[in-house]
């Protein structure tokens, strides 16, 4: 599989070839998953909020399941407090797909159940961060996401 460079540090991964397919190893489900564009964008993610930011890969989930109108969601990544309060909500996208309204709503659906304060939305390329002041009503854009110190809190 041709890999794109991302909008990411390099990191090394652990990539094997198994069943005809290429499998990273994800190192918060601790499991081999199929290597797919978007997953390559993900475990970037997931490798930059730990070794860059501080997050703990135990507060993190990876396709973590929230429930809206009685349906079943993935949320690409959402990290957590020690409490298990929701704190970030990460929408991933494969690199060709471009950061999009369409995206923005998807999280944002996500975030009604979660009321995360910081949302990214990714596609390894570009990266929009904000958080939402519910006070005044208003999205806030940030140039990067906080440190995990920053981030547990600000709740």
């Amino acid at each position: 599989m041709n890999l794109p460079e991302l909008n990411f540090p390099r990191y090394q991964f652990s990539v094997r070839k198994a069943l005809n397919r290429a499998e990273i190893f994800d190192t918060v489900r601790k499991k081999y998953v199929a290597l797919t564009p978007e997953e390559w964008v993900r475990q970037h993610v997931v490798h930059y909020l730990h070794h860059n930011l501080g997050y703990p890969l135990e507060l993190m989930r990876v396709e973590g399941s929230i429930v809206f109108n009685s349906m079943p969601k993935r949320c690409d990544i959402i990290v957590y407090n020690n409490a298990m309060k929701p704190l970030l909500l990460v929408e991933c996208k494969k690199t060709t797909v471009g950061i999009q309204q369409k995206t923005f709503d998807q999280a944002n659906l996500y975030n009604l159940v979660l009321e995360v304060p910081y949302i990214l939305i990714t596609n390894g390329l570009q990266h929009s961060c904000f958080s939402l002041d519910k006070s005044e009503g208003k999205v806030v854009y940030h140039t990067r996401l906080p440190d995990w110190n920053t981030l547990r809190n600000s709740q």
